[in-house]
């Protein structure tokens, strides 16, 4: 039996890397990560699933599949993106296994951010509107990432830098999800075109 690295000429006190190091930084690697974005997770499976348990679920087995594929993951071109991507097809499992909507028109959350922030950032366009109804089932069938920078801009109040931060997108590509968004909101719901820019 050869020498132990630890007996070889010039090495003192040195042990050979133990293999169970690199699966130890990739796990920190995804705790720091999962710690970031855990919280908003949940508040989007929130509003989607109609309960804070049942989006705990959801967020649950997202996080177990990221750390069982997290070598996979972290070779994506956008680690934020991949995981908000696998977040959208665990809420829709959910969703199909209960044989229900997304809960998004029934939020509370919804309803109490809504009228506040998108009513405002569209100035009068939605001042105009006789049922609030009409607006957040326009809203529900918006394009999935038009829908999902709606959500996180104007019902969980996360600014255009960090909807692009957390969906791993450009802030312009936000701003134009926006755009597109407010457009296709007013003219599904008849109303002027909000041609200004979002600030």
């Amino acid at each position: 039996m050869g020498p132990h690295p630890t007996d070889a000429p010039g090495v003192t006190g040195t042990r050979a890397p133990c293999p169970q190091q690199p699966a130890r930084r990739q796990t920190v690697t995804f705790s720091a990560f999962h710690e970031y974005h855990h919280r908003l997770w949940l508040r989007y499976a929130h509003t989607q699933v109609g309960s804070r348990s049942a989006a705990q679920a959801v967020v649950d087995e997202l996080s177990a599949d990221l750390l069982e594929s997290w070598e996979h993951v972290l070779e994506q071109e956008s680690v934020p993106g991949y995981a908000w991507a696998l977040l959208r097809d665990h809420v829709h499992s959910w969703l199909d296994r209960h044989g229900r909507p997304p809960a998004l028109v029934d939020t509370a959350a919804f309803r109490a951010t809504i009228s506040k922030l998108l009513v405002h950032e569209m100035r009068d366009e939605f001042a105009v509107i006789e049922s609030e109804l009409g607006l957040y089932a326009a809203i529900a069938v918006l394009p999935d990432r038009q829908y999902d920078v709606i959500v996180l801009r104007y019902v969980l109040g996360l600014t255009s830098t960090e909807t692009a931060d957390r969906l791993g997108i450009e802030e312009a590509t936000v701003r134009s999800h926006v755009r597109h968004a407010k457009r296709g909101l007013a003219r599904k719901l008849h109303l002027p075109d909000p041609s200004d820019p979002e600030e």
